[in-house]
């Protein structure tokens, strides 16, 4: 299997966690309520968990070894938190605030570009990036499912239907991240550096307040179990 075939699979992996995790939100109700509403709060923060991993042990050390300018790299972190803040609030003002399923298309896109551009230049961290946007697509799906059902005039089907289209997504991206990776490693190092910076924001912006529940501490442990994976990940590849 060559390199490309082997990130298309990748990718296409990871993009299909997405509609794993709608469909496991398919399955009836918990009860009692309790554990329903605990579970739900779990799965978020087992997400913010990952996804605090694939920034601080893929996103920025391989983004900041490729833009090695530290003001540089600041300022792209930077500048992606802001970019992510305005997308958000343009859809806030649309009355399309939907803040999982927003979260999970901001990251999931930007992401894919970078491992697409990881396996091109056959970066010990692809593998490990795959797995952990893979981790964080089930649960955001999970949520994104619940979400988009809540709102109204919509189904299941069409949610599901909606998670289907986002799987090809990934290889595109990823094959847009292949072609820039090699010959503009600059680039490449960029867009990871303004992917961390708007995941950062969505964490603390949506996914984080979500997942806390009074007198609960299942959520807050969710989140040291997702980030737990991605640190085994990142050990077992060096």
């Amino acid at each position: 299997m060559t390199a490309f075939v082997s990130m298309l699979a990748y990718t296409s992996c990871a993009g299909a966690c997405v509609l794993l995790g709608g469909l496991l939100a398919r399955i009836e109700r918990i009860r009692p309520l309790w554990l329903e509403t605990e579970f739900r709060h779990s799965i978020i923060a087992f997400g913010g968990g990952v996804l605090v991993a694939a920034v601080a042990l893929v996103l920025v050390p391989e983004g900041a070894r490729l833009v090695p300018s530290a003001p540089a790299a600041a300022s792209l972190v930077l500048a992606g938190g802001l970019c992510f803040l305005l997308v958000e609030r343009l859809l806030a003002i649309r009355r399309r605030e939907s803040p999982q399923f927003i979260a999970m298309l901001l990251d999931y896109l930007p992401e894919s570009v970078a491992l697409g551009g990881m396996f091109a230049m056959e970066a010990p961290g692809a593998i490990l990036l795959a797995a952990l946007i893979g981790l964080q697509n089930l649960p955001e799906g999970f949520n994104a499912y619940r979400e988009l059902n809540a709102l109204p005039g919509s189904s299941g089907g069409r949610s599901l239907v909606l998670m289907l289209v986002l799987i090809p997504l990934g290889p595109l991206a990823g094959s847009i991240g292949w072609t820039i990776g090699p010959g503009h490693p600059v680039v490449l190092g960029s867009l990871m550096l303004f992917a961390a910076g708007g995941i950062l924001y969505l964490l603390f912006q949506d996914i984080a307040p979500q997942s806390r529940l009074e007198r609960h501490w299942a959520p807050t442990i969710g989140a040291v179990v997702g980030f737990c994976f991605g640190l085994l990940g990142s050990m077992l590849v060096r």
